[in-house]
């Protein structure tokens, strides 16, 4: 397989992008998740630059001052729309990536990474990959039925190769094919899939694996509109709520 300029042996600089509503109960767990796994991307590349921004989208709370004191840049916004605060972030890691533009990844704020969540993807990276579009899992089923978490299991359960799924919870991608394809478009859900989708579409090489997955939220009251917690109240024939809907 033959690598892109912007491929193996190149990436020096990894930026990660967490867009977040209200999320001060959920994301310093969050946060404590993605500085063990840039630790341990440093610690195998030395010379690494690790850099997590936190998109704060029309927060009331203390999203943005709790991420200030986990080491965590802020780029503040009033928008609520997850496509827009995705695509903030992201222009924040390349303003300052020093002419590098390296590899990107997001998640969300009410997800935990695995340790080896950056590791694996830079090892992708070197062998050619463009974007590597993972899966997520849920540990914690509190307020949703039995049937919606064996609905869940069922769909996502099965995969051990190339997978149909694309979360914003759980995605990577060089720097110049985000360019290449203009970045996050300005939608408040599916922003994730329309993002993958143009990139396939350009040719991009694209790694759908299940090898990584994420651990994410089930919660009820969700923040996208059709997003994954919209998704999983369909599953189990269930009811969500969507948060400040207006």
């Amino acid at each position: 397989m033959t690598a892109r300029p912007d491929g193996p042996g190149v990436i020096s600089s990894i930026g990660v992008v967490v867009p977040a509503h209200d999320e001060e109960e959920l994301l310093p767990g969050c946060l404590a998740a993605l500085r063990e796994a840039a630790a341990l991307a440093a610690a195998e590349r030395p010379g690494l630059r690790v850099r997590i921004v936190v998109a704060a989208d029309a927060c009331s709370d203390g999203t943005a001052a709790l991420a200030r004191r986990a080491g965590a840049a802020v780029v503040p916004g009033s928008v609520r729309n997850v496509g827009r605060a995705r695509a903030a972030g992201l222009r924040e890691v390349l303003r300052t990536s020093r002419g590098r533009t390296g590899w990107l990844a997001t998640t969300d704020a009410d997800s935990l990474v695995p340790p080896h969540w950056l590791t694996q993807q830079l090892r992708y990276a070197d062998a050619g990959w463009e974007v590597v579009a993972g899966t997520v899992t849920v540990a914690d089923w509190a307020g949703h039925s039995a049937a919606t978490a064996t609905a869940f299991h069922h769909e996502y359960g099965g995969w051990q190769g190339p997978h149909p799924h694309v979360h914003g919870a759980n995605l990577g991608f060089t720097g110049l094919a985000y360019l290449a394809v203009g970045g996050f478009p300005a939608l408040r859900t599916a922003e994730d899939h329309a993002l993958v989708t143009a990139l396939e579409a350009q040719g991009r090489r694209v790694l759908r694996t299940a090898s990584l997955p994420v651990v994410t939220s089930a919660r009820s009251s969700y923040r996208a509109p059709a997003g994954f917690g919209h998704h999983l109240t369909t599953l189990g024939g269930g009811t969500g709520s969507l948060l400040d809907a207006s």
